[in-house]
């Protein structure tokens, strides 16, 4: 792979700047932490600020185009040349940046399945901000909550919560309802 220099903005220091690297970095994150989608790689990587979006975007193009890489059903996974690659490789990336990626694409992961069956939407209404939070089953849905919040942030704040929280605080909230406490 010929070394060209990667743009800079949105990358932090210590981020990836050169796009060997970046596409030596979507092999060992898809050999580590795949399949994975698109939307979960680039969450991760975006959110650490580890690459730039349009080297991200070039450099996944460019890993499919090698075959390093194939996609299958929406996800990443990735092909024996491309584990080869990673595997000799994966020594030219920083270890901070290895570990920052895996971390990060796990935690995409982890969010992507939770808010398939948790959901929380904000809505601005004459009173604050309304948080619609559900938990939906199999073609159900087991449980509707609305909170109100002064102010967007702390709204956005309990939607995330209640999205990567959502089956502890059904478990409490229901405990709370239907556990009898002792009379005394």
């Amino acid at each position: 792979m010929a070394e060209t220099y990667a743009f800079t903005a949105g990358v932090k220091p210590g981020g990836l700047t050169n796009s060997t690297q970046i596409r030596l970095l979507l092999c060992y994150l898809i050999e580590h932490a795949g399949p994975l989608t698109r939307q979960e790689i680039e969450t991760a990587l975006l959110e650490e600020q580890l690459v730039n979006y349009f080297e991200f975007s070039s450099g996944l193009e460019d890993v499919v185009s090698r075959k390093l890489v194939k996609e299958r059903n929406g996800q990443y996974i990735i092909t024996d040349k491309g584990a080869k690659v990673a595997s000799e490789l994966e020594q030219d990336l920083p270890r901070s940046v290895r570990s920052a990626a895996v971390k990060a694409a796990i935690r995409a992961q982890v969010w992507n399945k939770k808010s398939a069956e948790y959901h929380a939407q904000v809505h601005e209404t004459p009173n604050g901000w309304s948080i619609q939070c559900s938990i939906s089953g199999v073609n159900t849905q087991d449980f509707n909550l609305e909170l109100m919040m002064p102010d967007r942030l702390t709204a956005e704040m309990v939607r995330k919560r209640f999205v990567l929280r959502g089956n502890e605080i059904y478990k409490v909230l229901l405990d709370a309802l239907t556990v009898e406490e002792d009379e005394e």
